[in-house]
C-alpha cells in the first residue's frame, strides 16, 4: 500500500501545482511524490470544487425563491 500524506500537504501540493510556473512533474519531483499522485489530487480537488459550486448555486436559488415568497407575503 502507498504512503499516506496529511491533508495539509496534499492541499499545499495542489495549490503549488495550480499557481506555479513550474511544471507539475517538477513540483511532484521536488515534493517527493509521483506525478500521477499529484494529478490525482488535482482531479479530486477539481471534483470537490465542482460539487461545492453546485451546492452553492442550489442554495442561492433556494434563497432567491424564499426572498420572493416572503416579499409576496408582505403585500
Amino acid at each position: 500500500m502507498g504512503r499516506v500524506y496529511k491533508a495539509e500537504f496534499r492541499h499545499e501540493a495542489v495549490r503549488l501545482a495550480l499557481s506555479s510556473v513550474l511544471s507539475r512533474e517538477r513540483i511532484a519531483r521536488d515534493l517527493g511524490i509521483g506525478s500521477s499522485t499529484l494529478k490525482k489530487w488535482i482531479r479530486y480537488e477539481n471534483e470537490r470544487l465542482r460539487r461545492e459550486n453546485l451546492l452553492l448555486q442550489e442554495e442561492r436559488e433556494l434563497l432567491k425563491k424564499a426572498t420572493q415568497f416572503f416579499a409576496s407575503q408582505r403585500s
